[in-house]
C-alpha cells in the first residue's frame, strides 16, 4: 500500500544527501516521499523526483559562525561543554523556528522519518497518531561498547562508564533546550512537559535504521532488536552526469591523485589548510585534487600537479584516487571506504573523531590527527604510508568491495515500509515499537 512518507533532516549537505537516497529507495517501492530540509538543498531533492518542504535555518551560515568554530575546535570535555553552551544560546532562535516547522512539514504524513537533529519529530508523530522511524547516520543509541558520540573516542574506562556517558550527554542537551521544547509541546502539540529527556515511555519504542555499514561498525550486542544497521544510503551521480573536461584531462595526465577535501567543515582556516595540503603533496611527491566544499580550500590554486574543484560526486571520484584526505563526516567516510583506497582522516568535531578511530581500527587508513594539530610533515607522512603500505591498500580494496555490494537505502526502505504496514494493521493505541520489534533486526 502506498504511503505518504515525510523525511525530516536538518544540517549540512552530509546530513541531507543520504536522506535523498533513502527517499529515492522509498519512492521506488511506490510511496509518495517528501524530504523536508533546508532551502539550499531544494534542487538536490526535487532533481531526484521527490517532493520538497523547506525548514528554517541556513546551515552554511551556522557552520561559518565563530561559535560553531569554537565548539568544533575544542579539545577537552570541559572546553567542549562550555563551547556547546555558547553555541546553543545562539542557536535557540533557529531551534524555535525549526520546532514550528516540524509540525508544519509533517501535515498529511502517514509515516515520519527523522534525522538526529530532528528528534523532536518523534513527539510530533505521537501527537499526530502516526508511526515514526529514527534514521541516523551516527551511532546514538546507548551502548556499553563505546562512549557517547562527541566524547573523546580514546576513553577506555569500561562498559559501565561507556553506558553512563549517554545519560550525561542527554542531560546536557536537555538542559540547554528544555524550556523551548516544553513550551513547544504545550502550545503546538497540546501536551504536557517532559520531566527528563527519556521520561516519555513512547520514546523508548521508536524503531531505528542506521545509514552506515555493519562492516564498518557492527551493531553492539546491547542494542534493541528494532535498531537496524542497514548499510550506507548512497546517492549515485545522476545518470547523465559527466566529469568536466578539466577533471578528465587531469586524471589522464598522470598517476591517480590524492583527493583532499573537508566538505562543509572549511568556512574557517581555509588558507592555512590549503597551505598544509600543498606542502604535504609536494613533500610526498603526489598529485592532488583539492575539493573546496563550503569553504575556500584551494581557491585560485591551479598548477600542473594540483587541480581545484568546488565539488565532485564522491562515488565517481574516490575510486580514481590513490588516497582520500577528509574530515571524517559519516557520509564522506563511507564514500572514501567504498572507493577502495586508503583514507586519511583529519577530524574536527562531533562524530568525526569516532569515524577516524574506526578507519584506523579497520586498518584502511593511518591513525588520524585532530585538525588543530595538523601539519604538512604529518600529512605528507600519512600520504606516504597510505600509498606505500601494500597491506593497508589490500584491506581498503577488500572493504571497499564489501561496501559496494551492500544495498543500504533499499534495506532501510524495506524496514520502514514494514513498520508502516505493521502500524496500519495494529489496534489503536498500541505502542509503535512493540508493533514492529519482530520485523527488524
Amino acid at each position: 500500500m502506498s504511503r505518504n512518507i515525510t523525511i525530516v533532516t536538518v544540517g549540512s549537505r552530509g546530513d541531507a544527501q543520504p536522506y535523498v537516497a533513502l527517499g529515492q529507495a522509498l519512492a521506488a517501492r511506490g510511496h509518495r516521499v517528501t524530504v523536508a530540509t533546508h532551502e539550499t538543498f531544494r534542487g538536490m531533492v526535487t532533481g531526484r523526483g521527490l517532493a520538497f518542504e523547506p525548514v528554517s535555518g541556513d546551515p552554511r551560515a551556522v557552520l561559518a559562525s565563530e561559535s560553531a568554530d569554537r565548539w568544533l575546535s575544542t579539545g577537552g570535555v570541559r572546553d567542549m561543554v562550555g563551547a556547546v553552551r555558547r553555541f546553543a544560546r545562539e542557536a535557540r532562535p533557529i531551534a524555535a523556528a525549526l520546532l514550528a516547522d516540524f509540525w508544519r512539514v509533517t501535515a498529511g504524513a502517514d509515516v515520519i522519518v527523522y534525522s538526529a537533529v530532528a528528534v523532536p519529530c518523534r513527539q510530533v508523530a505521537r501527537a499526530r497518531g502516526v508511526p515514526s522511524v529514527a534514521a541516523f547516520l551516527q551511532p546514538l543509541h546507548a551502548t556499553s561498547a563505546f562512549p557517547a558520540i562527541g566524547l573523546p573516542s580514546s576513553l577506555r574506562l569500561g562498559g559501565a562508564f561507556n553506558l553512563s556517558t549517554y545519560a550525561v550527554v542527554d542531560s546536557i542537551v536537555w538542559r540547554l533546550f528544555r524550556q523551548q521544547v516544553d513550551d513547544w509541546r504545550r502550545t503546538a502539540l497540546g501536551v504536557g512537559p517532559l520531566s527528563a529527556p527519556t521520561s516519555d515511555p513512547a520514546d523508548w519504542h521508536v524503531p531505528a535504521v542506521y545509514g552506515f555499514s555493519p562492516a564498518v561498525l557492527p551493531p553492539p550486542a546491547d542494542w534493541r532488536r528494532d535498531v537496524s544497521v542497514t548499510g550506507y544510503w548512497v546517492l549515485e551521480p545522476e545518470a547523465d552526469w559527466q566529469p568536466p573536461a578539466v577533471l578528465s584531462d587531469f586524471l589522464a595526465a598522470g598517476p591517480p591523485p590524492v583527493a583532499i577535501g573537508f566538505g562543509s567543515m572549511t568556512p574557517h582556516h581555509a588558507e592555512r589548510l590549503t597551505g598544509i595540503a600543498l606542502d604535504a603533496l609536494r613533500q610526498s611527491g603526489q598529485r592532488g585534487i583539492l575539493l573546496g566544499g563550503w569553504g575556500a580550500l584551494g581557491i585560485s590554486v591551479q598548477t600542473d600537479d594540483v587541480l581545484t574543484m568546488n565539488e565532485c560526486p564522491h562515488e565517481w571520484l574516490f575510486p580514481r584516487t590513490a588516497a582520500v584526505v577528509h574530515h571524517g563526516g559519516a557520509g564522506t567516510t563511507g564514500a572514501s571506504i567504498r572507493g577502495g583506497t586508503p583514507s586519511i582522516l583529519v577530524p574536527l568535531g562531533f562524530d568525526q573523531p569516532f569515524w577516524a578511530s574506526r578507519v584506523a581500527a579497520l586498518g584502511v587508513g593511518p591513525r588520524s590527527v585532530r585538525r588543530r594539530k595538523l601539519t604538512a610533515p604529518w600529512l605528507a607522512a600519512a600520504i606516504r604510508q597510505a600509498i606505500g603500505d601494500p597491506a593497508m591498500r589490500a584491506r581498503a580494496a577488500a572493504l571497499g568491495a564489501t561496501l559496494r555490494a551492500e544495498t543500504g537505502a533499499a534495506t532501510a526502505a524495506s524496514i520502514i515500509e514494514s513498520i508502516s504496514e505493521s502500524a496500519a494493521g495494529s489496534p489503536p493505541g498500541s505502542p509503535p515499537g512493540s508493533r514492529v520489534e519482530s520485523l527488524v533486526r
